[in-house]
């Protein structure tokens, strides 16, 4: 058990940042290589390049955010195994996830790999850019294994209080990746087919990093019959995975239905949202990690009935949610032209992504409380209220790009992205009001009887 963390005891708050500060690295490189990534294609293969990489944002989301999506719902029981103190569960879980993820992967691979040209075509993607987003596609969907294998590794990790192997992982992908990069594009000038290379590559990398920890812990350490296991474990896993994966998979269908309306307004507005899409992304890692910091920390909490921690747990994670949009928020809306030209190159693409920024800027703070108040109910095993509120979010989100984007254009899709957030917000945050306050009565109850 030294190998890895027990959550359920020690003070809350050390015991969240002493897990939350190695996963913050993680995701920061995870994005930072990703928005160095876009920057290396954007000023060195140009706005056209850029933005049939950028095309590919939804439809890679819609792919690798069912399988995190399915890895996050897993480790919640793997956790709550783990929080129990129940080895044998452990095993046999840990067993089921992995066939699991296996012929997960073999579909998505197969069907994103098929689907692939059709898919861009009902995204209205522009002639001028459609070849090299086939290309970009065909091999980030060629090494899903990959993703999917670290992905599922990571979430393993994190369900068993390990945070710093991902982050290694992460430190040596990313050198490497950017490394890579800058060899494929400009030495030997592979243009986005370089760039697809390496980011596959990359996550091999990975994967056998974390997987090979995963091997050194005792209770990690599966037999033939952990894999032999009953339907009712089976089942277990997709209720849980199965919400969560199309809770990702239902916001990736409004983001691809956004990515429609921008295409049909140029190849300079398509830039520009790439470019939005990717400081979007990267100034939500802090709430991103918080979310899944109190995921695994309620994962294991109520794995041993231990809801008084998890609402202290989310406090402190909602402190580091807004202490983030405080400071990031800020830059996206005082300093919108001066990020836009970090990745742009030219002119009508920065104006158009130096109005974007402010808006969402300075509703960053409903989409970073979403990610705390919707990881808290995942991590107490209620996946349904979360997939519902990815339905209100996708149903926010289009609404808004299809009644106003004729009347305000591009500026149509910030709305959306700060309407769509807000209302997932309110969702989780009632939801989780009900859910902790019932479980804590409980507990309470149950303490009454004992004494």
């Amino acid at each position: 058990m030294s190998q890895v963390k027990n959550m359920t005891e020690g003070r809350v708050g050390k015991t969240l940042l002493v897990f939350f500060i190695p996963i913050f690295f993680t995701n920061m490189l995870q994005q930072l290589y990703t928005f160095v990534d876009t920057a290396i294609v954007g000023k060195g293969l140009g706005s056209s390049s850029l933005a049939a990489v950028g095309n590919m944002g939804s439809i890679c989301f819609l792919v690798v955010g069912f399988s995190i999506g399915l890895a996050n719902g897993f480790s919640v029981l793997i956790a709550q195994s783990f929080g129990a103190r129940d080895e044998a569960r452990l095993k046999q879980t840990l067993g089921a996830a992995i066939k699991l993820a296996a012929i997960v992967c073999m579909i998505l691979t197969v069907l994103s790999m098929a689907g692939l040209s059709g898919i861009l075509t009902l995204l209205q993607t522009n002639p001028s850019i459609m070849r090299e987003s086939l290309i970009y596609g065909y091999i980030i969907f060629g090494g899903l294994i990959f993703t999917i294998s670290y992905n599922m590794c990571a979430c393993i990790l994190r369900a068993l209080g390990d945070s710093r192997t991902p982050l290694k992982a992460i430190i040596v992908s990313s050198v490497l990746n950017l490394g890579l990069d800058c060899l494929f594009i400009f030495v030997f000038g592979m243009g986005v087919a370089g760039a697809a290379i390496a980011t596959v590559f990359s996550q091999f990398v990975s994967t056998l990093i974390c997987a090979k920890k995963i091997l050194s812990i005792d209770i990690c350490r599966l037999k033939k019959e952990n894999f032999v296991n009953p339907g009712s474990m089976y089942l277990s896993l997709l209720k849980n995975g199965v919400p969560m994966a199309f809770m990702n998979s239902i916001t990736a269908i409004g983001c691809m239905v956004v990515q429609y309306f921008v295409n049909g307004f140029g190849v300079a507005c398509t830039a520009a949202y790439s470019a939005c899409s990717k400081y979007l992304n990267l100034f939500m890692q802090p709430a991103c990690t918080a979310g899944h910091t109190i995921s695994a920390f309620t994962g294991q909490n109520s794995g041993a009935g231990r809801y008084d921690r998890v609402r202290k747990g989310l406090i402190v994670c909602i402190g580091i949610a807004f202490t983030a949009y405080m400071i990031l928020g800020s830059v996206m809306f005082f300093m919108p032209e001066m990020l836009a030209r970090v990745i742009l190159s030219d002119d009508l693409s920065v104006s158009y992504a130096a109005r974007f920024l402010p808006v969402c800027g300075a509703m960053l703070w409903s989409v970073d409380f979403l990610f705390v108040f919707r990881s808290t109910l995942q991590g107490m095993g209620n996946p349904m209220i979360p997939m519902i509120s990815g339905i209100v979010e996708m149903f926010i989100r289009v609404g808004i790009i299809v009644l106003f984007s004729g009347s305000l254009g591009f500026m149509a899709t910030a709305f959306a992205e700060v309407g769509a957030w807000t209302g997932a917000f309110l969702l989780n945050m009632i939801a989780l009001n009900v859910q902790l306050h019932k479980h804590i009565g409980v507990a309470v109850k149950k303490a009454y009887m004992y004494n």
